[in-house]
């Protein structure tokens, strides 16, 4: 055997080697395209550290961020989609729930439960872009009337974190229809007095936007966001001209006022708890206080 042939053996051994480096170790940053080591993005709540992009954050990171520690407790869990209107495109709509579900472990595209923040008691939900791009369907709007119905009970803040491409096409006018249903039972809050706070996150956009993600007493968004009811590109096709720079980013709808505040990420829960304090410390509201220390 000679010394080439060898040599070309040891290299294929070597490089049908398994590798110990495990998967997922880096990720690109997808506005600035600078390397990001995961081990940093988890410390730093999946920010870049580079150009501070807030990158996609899961459901429950966001449960364990705002709410004070072991006091979430999950509502209205067990409902899931039906198909009434019987759709199918490139496959069947009970299908694609099913393998949905099953991939994400998720019954639907919102989670909702009641929490403490700051020691306050509120009525939380929290929406999952993971499932099905967070669209609203008529599980996403039911389960939200459910929670926002919590906080008339309960006398609750309410809070609501939308990150959804907007309503599912998938069930039609099932899915329109929760824009007017949640948006009623947020007239009935604001006319019980009952602060609602809403956050808004990489993307927030199409049925979301036009009903419950913009209607809080209080308006909150990430930095970047996407914020918007058509996409960019749509609406320029539809006017026949250009877009103002950084339309629909959450630092242009602020300078605009559809947005009050632009919250980082790390600052979010101490942002909640002061704007909670406000609403329940000496004002008019009808919600239940924190306890005195």
């Amino acid at each position: 055997m000679s010394w080439l042939t060898q040599a070309a053996k040891g290299i294929k051994a070597i490089t049908s080697q398994k590798s110990d480096i495990p998967d997922n170790l880096w990720r690109k940053c997808p506005q600035c395209s600078e390397v990001l080591y995961h081990r940093e993005l988890e410390r730093n709540l999946w920010v870049c550290g580079s150009c501070g992009h807030h990158l996609s954050f899961t459901t429950e990171k966001y449960i364990e961020l705002l709410c004070d520690e072991g006091s979430w407790q999950e509502t209205h869990a067990g409902i899931v989609s039906l198909d009434p209107l019987e759709f199918r495109d490139s496959k069947r709509y009970k299908d694609r729930i099913k393998a949905t579900r099953q991939k994400t472990g998720k019954e639907d595209a919102v989670i909702c439960g009641r929490a403490t923040i700051g020691l306050i008691p509120v009525s939380m939900s929290v929406m999952d872009f993971s499932f099905m791009g967070g669209s609203m369907g008529s599980v996403v709007g039911e389960k939200i009337a459910r929670a926002l119905l919590d906080s008339l009970q309960y006398r609750e803040a309410a809070i609501i974190l939308s990150q959804s491409g907007g309503a599912r096409m998938q069930e039609s006018l099932l899915s329109l229809m929760q824009m007017a249903k949640t948006s009623a039972v947020l007239a009935r809050l604001r006319k019980e007095g009952i602060p609602f706070i809403s956050i808004l996150t990489n993307p927030t956009t199409g049925g979301v936007t036009a009903s419950y993600a913009t209607l809080g007493d209080v308006n909150v968004a990430e930095p970047g966001a996407l914020i918007g009811f058509a996409g960019p590109r749509v609406i320029k096709q539809t006017i026949g001209g250009d877009l103002p720079e950084g339309f629909q980013s959450s630092e242009f709808l602020v300078k605009h006022g559809m947005v009050d505040l632009i919250v980082e990420r790390k600052d979010l829960k101490d942002t909640l708890v002061r704007t909670l304090q406000w609403f329940v410390e000496g004002r008019d509201v009808s919600v239940r206080r924190p306890p005195r220390g």
